[in-house]
């Protein structure tokens, strides 16, 4: 069995970090509509703006400036030593040479030289120590900064962002991409600042000792610049690429791992590992040539500057054979040019490293200019409490310009209602419940509650008054108890348990070895579906929403426990506005209205009774299946 082209994998793993786009604008939608998979763009993996994206790094570092300026004053405290100990060699190389002093007399001018210089070094040690302490916090405190803020910008992303990228892809920028901004951030920028200082103050020292020696050097600096430019420049588009390939093994990892008992009931565990080498293959190549451009530019270097010491030694020891130059001054000057030439064969060596930090921080930053929810309106009410009559009015919605999901949709319903979505797949049932949160903002029509206009409301306030429970559970790391009020975090342990037993969670709870104390493995792994779905029903009985969503709450468990799930949903129900999707049309037998949507319409409504009666779409529904499908 042949699996998905190499194309066609980067395009639906490769998340937005493989697709430069505009920094601001609205969201494409879905391709599928929510919960149907990511639609995602080519992967073309190449930096949009290196300059730019660098100084955003360097705008985190700056907020700590007090420290980089310490750190700052410790460089130049340490290269001014690490300097001076090198030009304290010329009177010592000069005192040795001197044969008109005794040799008593060298040996104790040899000593008094070696204390001036273990003070000297010891100053050099002591800046360096503090300096790379000062850079640690810095850089580390910068690191936080960018994740917490990449965190926090995810949390005000629309519901449309996620519906569009994997899990996979969107951890890959907290871990691999912003790791390696920090690896550039711990080493590369202090050996960027260092360097820089070095190169100026070496470069005065050399002129100060022999200024001709020095234009030597100089005119190595163009063919250093010229061929560290021509290098960076290949070297920056495979990094870029790099990671965008590393992001599609990532996403393709997290789906099948999390998708593991699907893989394995289809038996495409071949096919799995076929595409999985594919994107595996991409990835080396693509670090093959990063890596080669990246490690390259070091000995290219290294081997330029010897060139440079080489023709400064030779033409040095010249000078001095001619009495023109001292053999100290020359053994100093020949020391300048390798301290010289070393910040850049180090800054070389660090390409690799600031080339993938900024391929993941133009992915990073990316995620950080996306559009997020449209703010509330300034002038949005913030109602203490909703009754929850809810009306839809010719509501008309499709995900993307062009292709329209739901046509003309009008109901209302009233608190204590029970009405119900059935029809085909792909209707657009849950579409409504989607408008309803306002996680998609409607192109036409309205929808009020209690008479207010929906974006009227601020939307946590919307989002509050509104309970979902959803066909997909999802429990999060920690205790029951702490799952549970998940659904309102002030909530006492008193009001926690009444919820799970308004749920008929309760005696399950309690026959665990912990209790509302036993803790969550995995998403609730150690859980059955059914449990599962009863603490989701305890955390929205726990939330007190005057509105309630069930989408398809028990269309994964067994019959048994659907009674016990629906025993709790009906206590859960009692003076609430309850929206219900369902696929068992037994489970909606008791609803005040229930409406029957084929592509995107209402083409039927009524309750159970006067739908049967009306021997239509809901009547073939009922009487051949009692299922949807």
């Amino acid at each position: 069995m042949a699996g998905r082209s190499l194309e066609n994998l980067v395009k639906r793993y490769g998340g937005i970090g493989s697709k430069p786009q505009a920094a601001k604008g609205p969201m494409p939608g879905p391709k599928h509509g929510p919960g149907h998979g990511p639609g995602h763009g080519p992967a073309t993996g190449k930096p949009q703006d290196a300059k730019r994206t660098m100084m955003r790094i360097l705008s985190y570092v700056a907020i700590y400036w007090k420290r980089m300026v310490g750190a700052l004053l410790c460089m130049l405290l340490s290269t001014a030593a690490s300097l001076a100990g090198s030009y304290i060699l010329r009177p010592i190389v000069n005192a040795i040479a001197d044969g008109s002093t005794s040799a008593a007399d060298r040996v104790a001018y040899l000593l008094m030289m070696a204390g001036v210089l273990a003070c000297v070094y010891l100053t050099g040690v002591l800046g360096t120590y503090f300096q790379h302490r000062l850079m640690i916090v810095v850089s580390q405190s910068s690191i936080e900064k960018i994740r917490n803020d990449l965190f926090n910008k995810l949390q005000s992303l629309p519901v449309r962002f996620f519906d569009n990228e994997s899990n996979g892809e969107i951890m890959s920028r907290f871990t691999n991409d912003v790791d390696n901004i920090g690896t550039m951030l711990d080493s590369s920028i202090t050996s960027l600042v260092s360097g820089a200082i070095t190169l100026v103050m070496t470069l005065a020292l050399m002129l100060y000792t022999n200024i001709w020696l020095t234009l030597i050097t100089v005119v190595f600096i163009p063919i250093f610049a010229k061929g560290g430019a021509l290098i960076m420049k290949r070297s920056r588009k495979y990094y870029a690429a790099q990671q965008a390939a590393l992001g599609a093994v990532n996403g393709y990892i997290e789906e099948n791992v999390s998708g593991q008992k699907v893989v394995k009931v289809f038996c495409h565990e071949d096919v799995c590992e076929e595409e999985f080498g594919k994107l595996n293959d991409d990835l080396r190549g693509k670090q093959m040539m990063a890596q080669f451009f990246g490690g390259i530019m070091g000995p290219i270097m290294g081997n330029t500057s010897q060139i440079s010491y080489s023709l400064t030694a030779g033409i040095g020891g010249a000078l001095c054979a001619l009495g023109r130059f001292d053999v100290g001054g020359l053994a100093v000057f020949v020391n300048y040019s390798r301290q010289f030439s070393r910040p850049i064969n180090e800054l070389s060596q660090q390409m690799s490293t600031i080339f993938s930090a900024l391929a993941g921080a133009e992915r990073v930053f990316r995620i950080m200019d996306l559009d997020p929810e449209a703010p509330d309106a300034p002038d949005a009410k913030a109602p203490e409490k909703l009754e929850g009559h809810v009306v839809l009015d010719d509501v008309t919605f499709g995900y993307v310009p062009g292709k329209t999901i739901l046509k003309h949709i009008s109901l209302y319903a009233k608190p204590g209602q029970k009405i119900a979505f059935v029809g085909s797949t792909g209707a657009g049932k849950t579409t409504i419940t989607n408008l309803l949160n306002r996680f998609y903002d409607i192109d036409s029509g309205t929808i009020t509650i209690d008479g207010v206009d929906i974006h009227d409301l601020k939307r946590d306030v919307l989002r509050r008054n509104i309970a979902m429970v959803l066909q997909d559970t999802h429990l999060f790391s920690g205790t029951i108890m702490e799952n549970i009020r998940y659904g309102r975090l002030d909530a006492t342990d008193e009001e926690v348990i009444a919820a799970a037993k308004t749920a008929s969670a309760h005696s399950f709870i309690k026959r665990l070895s912990d209790g509302y104390d036993t803790v969550i493995e995995g998403d609730g792994a150690n859980l059955s579906q059914g449990q599962r779905q009863l603490l989701n029903i305890a955390r929205a009985a726990l939330s007190k929403a005057p509105i309630l969503v069930l989408d398809e709450a028990t269309s994964s468990v067994d019959t048994r426990t659907e009674r016990l799930i629906e025993k709790g949903m009906d206590r859960l129900m009692e003076d609430r506005t309850t929206f219900v999707i369902a696929h068992r049309l037994s489970t909606v037998r008791n609803a005040n209205a229930i409406m029957v949507l084929e592509n995107g319409e209402i083409i039927e409504r009524g309750d159970h009774d006067d739908l049967l009666a009306m021997k239509g779409r809901y009547y073939e529904l009922y009487t051949g299946m009692k299922e949807l499908t």
